[in-house]
């Protein structure tokens, strides 16, 4: 799978354009991570739903919509997104912690819902009795390289807990609701027998409600960003799954439809951040030496938040021959902006071997594609939102989100009168 590249040259050409920092995406990686989902092996049929909140940017959102995608969304707000860029409300599923207040609205355009617990079930069931509903389980199992990113189990509160199936059945029999859909997510990972006992888990739900055509397994599949980080192998977790469906098919006479919803593994290696070196400061011998940039936790918060691993790289002139244990750390008034913190500990210090820079070099971070544009420390220390720019496949470079202006992040205070 390609990963995103890049010059000095074009990082020169950026700055002087467009300053730093600065989003960058590469079309042709978002392709072929979105050809490659689509080959995802099946037994009786596949949709590919992207994870939307990965990276919301409507030119994105395009892109995937002309390879054939359709999407998940994680809020109203994000259905509303969607909406409005002209993507059809068939190709839209809400699953959602918080049940939007103008829901029917929604499904009444022809987004698919799955309920997310049973208060939500039985608030679609009064409002659209004896219509078709998905339902997202939480099957027990989870998978993450952190607790953030384990989004199944015990300890997270997403979907209905298994064992609450009777009640399921009650509320959708109460409301004459037809279960067509069974969902589950249960984070991040790589490993295939996690994925295996996951969709056995769901399976199983699926069996418990003659109605269901379509089982959804979500999404979460790990991507490896730096070197010793395991990837998700699609073919070798489709082909388990397939396997379990036509087990199930043979058992049950019932060939059900599947849905994946990839976010990460389409879009994180497709993307990266350029910043600019600001500063190179030492604690002296028993200390470290910190490469200051001009980005951090408002445009890349996963290392202050889960200790994630990301690539770094000095763009320079010249390159240098000697490389130093370096510490990089972001432009916040913040001791939690830390870029290099160890793998899964935001709170420990983790110094790469990088090249000698000096301030006015580029570093590049890769592997921020997901996650980072869409999930920034927004505003802190007053910072505006870094611009957004895809690199198309004939090489051009397009501008897909502007810089963000100090008037923009003022023009909403206010002392009006509530």
């Amino acid at each position: 799978m390609s990963t995103f590249r890049l010059n000095y040259d074009d990082a020169l050409y950026i700055r002087d354009h467009i300053g730093t920092p600065v989003y960058l995406y590469d079309e042709v990686c978002l392709k072929e991570a979105a050809e490659r989902a689509l080959a995802f092996p099946n037994a009786f049929g596949l949709t590919v739903r992207y994870a939307m909140k990965a990276a919301p940017n409507a030119a994105i959102l395009r892109l995937f919509e002309s390879k054939g995608l359709r999407f998940d969304a994680s809020s109203g707000h994000e259905v509303a997104r969607l909406l409005h860029i002209g993507v059809e409300a068939s190709h839209i599923s809400l699953s959602t912690q918080e049940l939007p207040e103008n829901f029917a609205d929604y499904c009444e355009t022809g987004i698919a819902l799955n309920a997310c617990s049973l208060s939500q079930l039985a608030a679609y069931g009064e409002r659209f009795p004896g219509t078709k509903v998905g339902v997202r389980f939480n099957p027990g199992l989870g998978s993450g390289g952190t607790n953030r990113t384990n989004v199944g189990g015990p300890a997270s509160s997403f979907g209905i807990w298994h064992e609450q199936l009777p009640e399921v059945h009650e509320i959708a029999n109460k409301h004459k609701l037809i279960v067509d859909r069974v969902h589950s997510h249960i984070g991040s990972g790589s490993d295939p027998e996690v994925w295996t006992r996951a969709a056995s888990l769901t399976l199983k739900m699926a069996a418990a409600f003659d109605t269901v055509q379509t089982v959804n397994l979500g999404g979460g599949y790990k991507v490896g960003r730096v070197p010793g980080e395991n990837s998700t192998d699609f073919e070798v977790v489709g082909s388990l799954v397939k396997s379990l469906f036509e087990e199930f098919a043979h058992e049950t006479g019932r060939q059900l439809h599947l849905e994946i919803e990839p976010g990460t593994s389409l879009v994180a290696n497709a993307g990266a951040i350029l910043a600019t070196v600001q500063d190179v400061v030492s604690t002296g011998t028993d200390g470290y030496t910190f490469y200051k940039l001009d980005t951090g936790m408002t445009e890349i918060l996963r290392p202050s938040m889960y200790g994630s691993q990301h690539p770094f790289e000095i763009l320079a002139p010249k390159a240098a021959d000697e490389e130093i244990p370096v510490v990089v750390v972001g432009h916040c008034c913040e001791s939690g902006d830390i870029l290099t913190p160890a793998s899964g500990d935001p709170e420990k210090l983790a110094p790469r071997e990088l090249p000698l820079a000096k301030p006015g070099d580029f570093c590049l971070i890769s592997g921020t594609g997901a996650y980072c544009a869409a999930m920034p420390a927004k505003n802190y220390n007053s910072f505006p939102e870094a611009p957004e720019l895809l690199r198309t496949s004939d090489g051009n470079w397009q501008v897909i989100r502007r810089r963000q202006s100090l008037l923009q992040i003022l023009e909403n205070e206010t002392s009006e009168k509530l």
